[in-house]
C-alpha cells in the first residue's frame, strides 16, 4: 500500500482552479506530491495576482503551483496554456475538468423562469463552457497524454446531470412570489460528460489514458436557510458536502490506486440519488 496514492511530481491541470472546489482539488493534489497547473480565466496567460493571493494565501508561493490564464472555450488559448506548462515543467499527465457555469440564485429572471421561455443565449453560454470546454480540454491536454503514452482525466459532473433537479426544492421561492425554476442547461450540459467520458475511455484506452467521471452533490456555501432545510431533507446524511470532502476522490482517480479504472462514474452525493 506504500505510495499507492502518491502523485510523485506528476503534472496535473485543474480547470477552474480558482473556484471553491477547484482550489480544494489543487491543494489536495499538491499535498500528494503533484505539480499543479491552476488554469482559470485571465488576461492571456496571466491570472490576477491579487485574486490568486486571496484564494491560495501563502500556498501561492509554492514552486509546485503554476498559475495559468486560459479560456477553456478557445482551443488556441488552451494550446498556449499547454505550451506554457510544458516550458516550465513537462507534458501534463493529469487533467481535472472542473470549470463550469451555472445560473446562480440571483440570476436574471429570464434565466430562472419557465422552461418554455428559457433564453437560447443562456443555453448556448452554459453549453459552451460545460460541454464544449471539457471537450476542448480533452483534445488539447488529453491528446498530449495519448502522445506521451498515459495519463488520467477526471470530468466533474453533478447530481443534476444524473437525475433531474427537484423543482420542489425551490418552492419556497415561488411562495415568496418569485417565478423560479432550476434551469435546464446546467443539467443537460453535465449529463453530456458521461458519454464524453465513455467515448474517450474506449478511444484512448489502448494508449494508456484513463478517463472517468465524478458526480458530486451540492457544497455548502452559506445558502439560503430555506433552501438548506429542503435540500438536506433529501440527503440521507442530512447535510450538504463540505468543500474538502471531494478531494479524496480526485486523488484516487489521479493515482495508481485507480490504475484499472476507466470509463466509470463515481457518485459522491451523501446518498442524494439513492432514494
Amino acid at each position: 500500500m506504500s505510495g499507492l496514492f502518491d502523485l510523485d511530481g506528476r503534472v496535473v491541470v485543474v480547470t477552474g482552479g480558482l473556484g471553491q472546489l477547484g482550489r480544494q482539488f489543487c491543494q489536495a493534489l499538491l499535498g500528494q506530491g503533484a505539480r499543479v497547473a491552476v488554469l482559470d480565466r485571465g488576461r492571456g496567460l496571466e491570472l490576477d495576482a491579487e485574486l490568486v493571493r486571496k484564494r491560495f494565501g501563502a500556498a501561492a508561493d509554492d514552486p509546485n503551483l503554476l498559475f495559468v490564464g486560459g479560456d477553456i472555450t478557445d482551443r488556441a488559448s488552451l494550446e498556449a496554456a499547454r505550451q506554457h506548462i510544458r516550458s516550465r515543467w513537462e507534458e501534463p499527465s493529469g487533467l481535472v475538468n472542473n470549470a463550469a457555469l451555472d445560473s446562480p440564485p440571483d440570476s436574471p429572471a429570464e434565466e430562472t423562469g419557465p422552461f418554455e421561455t428559457y433564453p437560447e443565449s443562456s443555453w448556448d453560454k452554459v453549453m459552451e463552457v460545460n460541454a464544449k470546454g471539457p471537450f476542448l480540454c480533452c483534445q488539447v491536454f488529453g491528446g498530449g497524454m495519448a502522445e506521451a503514452g498515459g495519463g488520467s482525466i477526471v470530468n466533474v459532473a453533478s447530481i443534476y446531470g444524473l437525475v433531474s433537479p427537484d423543482q420542489g426544492l425551490y418552492e419556497y421561492r415561488r411562495q415568496r412570489g418569485e417565478t423560479f425554476f432550476k434551469p435546464v442547461a446546467y443539467s443537460a450540459s453535465k449529463s453530456s460528460l458521461y458519454n464524453l467520458t465513455r467515448y474517450l475511455a474506449t478511444y484512448w484506452g489502448p494508449r494508456g489514458v484513463r478517463v472517468n467521471t465524478v458526480t458530486f452533490a451540492g457544497v455548502f456555501n452559506n445558502q439560503d436557510p430555506a433552501f438548506l432545510e429542503k435540500y438536506c431533507a433529501k440527503v440521507p446524511l442530512g447535510r450538504m458536502a463540505d468543500e474538502a470532502e471531494y478531494n479524496g476522490t480526485i486523488i484516487y482517480l489521479m493515482s495508481k490506486a485507480s490504475a484499472y479504472m476507466t470509463g466509470a462514474n463515481l457518485t459522491i452525493d451523501g446518498g442524494f440519488t439513492a432514494w
